[in-house]
C-alpha cells in the first residue's frame, strides 16, 4: 500500500491481486467533507497502460517542478 509521505493530505492506494488482473483502491480522507474510496478492477494490459501513464504523468510533473538550469 502506498500513502501519502505529508500527514495533512489524507490518501492512500492499495493494489490487490483478483483472478483477471488487479483491483486499485484510492481512498481519501476528505473529498467535500466526506471520506471517499475509489476502487477501479483492470485486466494485466490496463493495469500496464494506466501504470506507463501514471509514470508518464510523474516525469512530466518532475520535469515542470525541477526545470533544467539556465533555462
Amino acid at each position: 500500500m502506498a500513502e501519502s509521505t505529508d500527514r495533512g493530505s489524507g490518501w492512500s492506494l492499495q493494489a490487490s491481486p483478483v483472478p483477471d488482473g488487479v483491483r486499485l483502491e484510492l481512498a481519501l480522507a476528505d473529498l467535500g467533507g466526506a471520506p471517499v474510496t475509489a476502487a477501479i478492477v483492470l485486466d494485466r494490459a490496463e493495469a500496464r497502460a494506466f501504470a506507463r501513464a501514471l509514470l508518464a504523468a510523474a516525469g512530466d510533473a518532475a520535469e515542470r517542478t525541477f526545470p533544467k538550469p539556465g533555462a
